[in-house]
């Protein structure tokens, strides 16, 4: 009788098991925020309580859907509502006010993965300044401002307008609606126009030099501190115009 080796049994593929068999971290923690706009929610309020309105005018989100997102928040334990006088505002919980680390990491991963010699590129062909002033603290350059302790003040006319300070503090930034107490540089201008200077769109020495701009105070420029957004090609003229930069505060 032969002597060979009987042939290996056919393993069976293992069967593939149910979610509720799975211990997997990350699986979980997006079944709970793993919603589009539950994290962007959640960003908007860890600055403090807000309206539906100013939700909606941070986020751009349908109403209904934008009722519905924090409902499950509020059921999620993530946000209250809470009482300011007469009006009914959104705050987060201290739940909520843990998922600040993972809310800023994210932001800060698509700012490096997005950075191309110092720019921001993406798609941005207008923005509220709202938006920009409140993303300051996601592109600050943490190289330029360790050991700065400086205070922006920005004044905004026209649709979108308002007064904000900003304020880098050893690599820290914070953005605050309001007047600045005292303010090593303050910035004037007209909403669109400071917009499209800050979207590489307007060269802010052509800006001051319509009008649509003025700066007070000492020689340190917003630009310096924060990482540049994506702006237009330079054409041979306006690199030479410019001295081939498109976009540098006065």
């Amino acid at each position: 009788m032969g002597t060979g080796t009987p042939p290996l049994a056919r393993a069976e593929p293992a069967p593939i098991p149910r979610r509720s068999e799975l211990f997997d971290p990350v699986g979980r923690a997006l079944d709970l925020i793993g919603d589009r706009w539950t994290l962007v929610l959640v960003r908007h309020l860890l600055s403090g309580p807000k309206g539906f309105q100013e939700l909606r005018q941070r986020t751009g989100i349908a109403p209904r859907v934008l009722s519905g997102r924090l409902r499950q928040l509020r059921g999620d334990g993530f946000i209250e509502s809470v009482r300011r006088g007469s009006r009914s505002l959104y705050a987060v919980t201290e739940r909520g006010r843990t998922l600040e680390p993972i809310i800023a990491a994210i932001a800060r991963w698509w700012v490096a993965h997005s950075l191309e010699d110092g720019v921001i590129r993406g798609e941005f062909t207008e923005s509220a300044p709202l938006s920009i002033l409140e993303s300051l603290p996601f592109i600050l350059r943490e190289d330029r401002s360790r050991g700065v302790h400086l205070c922006f003040e920005v004044r905004l006319t026209g649709e979108g307008g308002g007064v904000w300070t900003i304020r880098i503090d050893d690599g820290r930034c914070t953005v605050t609606p309001g007047f600045a107490e005292h303010a090593h540089v303050r910035y004037t201008a007209d909403a669109r126009a400071w917009c499209a200077v800050a979207l590489g769109h307007l060269d802010a020495r052509e800006a001051v030099r319509r009008g649509l701009l003025t700066k007070d105070g000492g020689r340190e420029a917003l630009d310096h501190y924060f990482h540049q957004i994506a702006r237009p090609e330079t054409t041979g003229e306006e690199a030479r115009s410019t001295g081939g930069r498109q976009r540098r505060e006065p």
